[in-house]
């Protein structure tokens, strides 16, 4: 089963990770929450509560608010090498810090810190790959840096890639991975052009079988034009299209992706989640 999150804030990484730590060590609890649609996403999202069908007798994940918590930060940003400098907020002059000090609080349940000794105990032998955009990228950063600072002497090994990037914690056989892919589907070239290909995943695909735990996201690539547009021509149905209404692109690429989910993935063994679009996260301060 396809498990989808909706992502408030991307400010409070350590709180989002949070929950799915829990849900990596503890699967159970998974049961309570299911997203039934992405379809009105873009229509008025950000005056929405998600659409959750949830199991009253356990625990909500999803379904909360964030609260003030003058405990966290979970780590320090100048002590985790590994955050890429773009996405360094307080090296590159943010003048407040306030946004650090809010964890995630479902409605019915509490969540517990999070434990980095507890997390490698638990994942010890197991693999993790965040899949998509900035987001994920955010994330696999923010998951190593939570480990890493109640774990400092733990032997570690980084090797960075376009698509794939890994950081190994040796100690513990723990591999967490992320893979760049904007659009989940694949972009082939074709007489020199980008084509992105709708109904395609299978070469993207390859890269997650047999993973453990698969973080998935996608969504504000969809809308990007002009030097940002990461294609060309976009393909669906054997038909090449220089462009398309771009939530009906993404229904399309999305349900790709499930299709590949289903026929792909063994429930068994992995664990598959979706983080829905999150707030844009570009903003300047002094120079």
């Amino acid at each position: 089963m396809v498990r989808l999150s909706s992502q408030s804030s991307c400010s409070a990484f350590g709180s989002c990770l949070t929950i799915l730590c829990l849900l990596f060590v503890q699967p159970h609890i998974a049961s309570s929450a299911l997203i039934m649609t992405l379809r009105n996403h873009h229509k008025n999202y950000q005056h929405r509560r998600p659409m959750i069908q949830t199991n009253q007798s356990s625990c909500a994940l999803f379904a909360g608010t964030w609260v003030r918590d003058d405990t966290y930060p979970v780590y320090q940003s100048s002590n985790c090498p590994i955050i890429d400098p773009q996405f360094n907020c307080q090296m590159y002059g943010r003048p407040d810090s306030d946004y650090l000090k809010y964890r995630w609080e479902p409605l019915n349940c509490q969540l517990p810190r999070f434990n980095g000794l507890e997390f490698l105990a638990q994942m010890r032998g197991k693999t993790v790959m965040f899949v998509g955009d900035s987001l994920g990228r955010n994330q696999w950063q923010s998951l190593i840096c939570m480990i890493s600072a109640e774990a400092p002497t733990t032997s570690t090994q980084v090797i960075r890639g376009d698509p794939l990037s890994t950081f190994q914690f040796l100690d513990y056989g723990l591999s967490i991975s992320f893979y760049r892919a904007t659009y989940l589907v694949d972009i082939d070239m074709v007489e020199g052009k980008r084509v992105l290909k709708l109904d395609d995943i299978s070469g993207n695909g390859d890269a997650w079988r047999n993973v453990d735990v698969l973080s998935f996201n996608t969504g504000h690539w969809w809308t990007h034009k002009g030097s940002l547009q990461g294609w060309d021509y976009m393909e669906s149905g054997g038909k090449y299209y220089q462009d398309m209404d771009r939530l009906a692109a993404l229904e399309k690429g999305l349900r790709t992706w499930a299709n590949w989910v289903e026929n792909n993935v063994d429930s068994s063994r992995t664990r598959v989640f979706f983080l829905s679009i999150s707030p844009t996260h570009y903003k300047f301060w002094g120079n």
